[in-house]
């Protein structure tokens, strides 16, 4: 792929996604949508304008990396454990349940059982970004039920990463040696060490001396995340689980947060790619194979997600109404089922069909589920005035 078509990838990939995501505002979708819209449309399944998707897909894998380097940066070690004492057996109890859900549905259409795993797996998650951005800020930082969303969202998240870290070493070591267990054991704490001792004695002595040149705190993050990551991928671990811990060992330093928030515009411009590629691998042409279980599987999570996060958190005591609005405002498959099944389809480790079964189902619960909050919840971007909030 030589640099004129790069620029022009570029120039149709981030026009179109501006495009779309004008419109997908208007109808009050997430921008994700848009993004994976786009990928179809102009994709090799589509008008074939993008049609050598190699390196993009390699450029995109830069965005999951600083996705999961920010994820380990907001887990305030403290914070974390305060919220996830209320949250824990809610998240595990109704992962178990969505796992059994979607291995059940996938089986009785005829998918493997590795296939039906992976499915299951990919529906025990539901959107970070959906739950986060249709939440009212002030509900989010100030009430009891923007608490319980971090909790169950942060348990949800370190499950996702999980099985992206059993999924990656799986897909990358697809022969593994004999030793290769014992050293994936061996090289975690090892990795995670060597990052502590090294945040210690050199990462937080150099921020500490040099805090006020913005510029030098930047490229040291960026360095660091991608170093460990690349470290790690060394090891024998995937990229991921070095950004990963990349992002959870300088936490607890005091400029963690204004790192997390100047690297988000370089992960949100890397994540566009991401989506955009895993729109344009949607092969249309098989749609039709999977557009049944997927309507089912999406009918399941919308009917069910709500309703077993209402009787689960009134078990644990919580107000009727507040059970309700948590469970409809979690009712949808995550953006992480997307990754799980790029992940997967990538290291072989799924068909095809498995995969695009776990897009469309994504897909199709974020389009309703963000309609059924909008109308009935108080969000930001509420249709009528009376549910507004910001």
């Amino acid at each position: 792929m030589d640099i004129s078509t790069v620029t022009l990838s570029f120039s149709l990939i981030f026009t179109g996604a501006a495009i779309l995501a004008s419109i997908a505002l208007f109808t009050r979708q997430p921008l994700i949508i848009a993004y994976i819209v786009l990928g179809a449309v102009i994709g090799p399944h589509g008008l074939h304008l993008v049609t050598d998707l190699g390196l993009l897909s390699d450029i995109a894998h830069v965005g999951i990396i600083f996705l999961l380097f920010l994820l380990g940066l907001d887990m305030q070690p403290q914070a974390l454990w305060a919220t996830l004492r209320k949250s824990t057996l809610v998240a595990f109890v109704s992962s178990a349940i969505f796992l059994a859900m979607g291995y059940t549905v996938a089986i009785l259409f005829g998918f493997s059982r590795l296939d039906s795993l992976v499915i299951g797996a990919a529906m025990m998650f539901s959107s970070t970004i959906i739950g986060i951005k249709l939440l009212p800020v002030t509900v989010l930082h100030h009430r009891h039920i923007g608490e319980l969303m971090i909790g169950l969202l942060l348990l949800q998240d370190l499950l996702a990463i999980l099985v992206l870290m059993l999924l990656l070493n799986n897909a990358e070591n697809s022969s593994p040696a004999p030793y290769g267990l014992a050293q994936v054991i061996l090289a975690l704490p090892v990795l995670i060490g060597v990052a502590l001792a090294v945040v210690r004695y050199v990462m937080l002595p150099l921020i500490t001396r040099f805090d006020r040149f913005h510029e030098y705190i930047f490229l040291l993050a960026i360095g660091w995340c991608l170093g460990l990551a690349e470290t790690a991928h060394a090891m024998g671990l995937s990229g991921e689980i070095g950004a990963f811990i990349a992002g959870i060992t300088i936490a607890t330093s005091p400029i963690s947060q204004y790192i997390a928030v100047s690297l988000k515009p370089l992960r949100d411009f890397f994540l566009v790619l991401f989506f955009f590629s895993v729109g344009a691998r949607l092969d249309l042409s098989m749609l039709s194979q999977v557009l049944f279980p997927a309507c089912l599987l999406a009918l399941l999570v919308l009917a069910l997600k709500p309703v077993v996060y209402r009787f689960l958190l009134k078990g644990v005591r919580e107000m009727r109404t507040l059970s309700w609005n948590l469970g409809f405002r979690l009712g949808q498959v995550s953006e992480f089922s997307l990754l799980i099944a790029y992940v997967a389809s990538s290291g072989a480790l799924i068909s095809e069909p498995a995969s695009l079964l776990i897009q469309a189902t994504t897909i199709i619960t974020f389009v309703i589920s963000s309609y059924i909050v909008v109308l009935n919840y108080p969000t930001p971007i509420a249709i009528s005035d009376h549910l507004r909030r910001d």
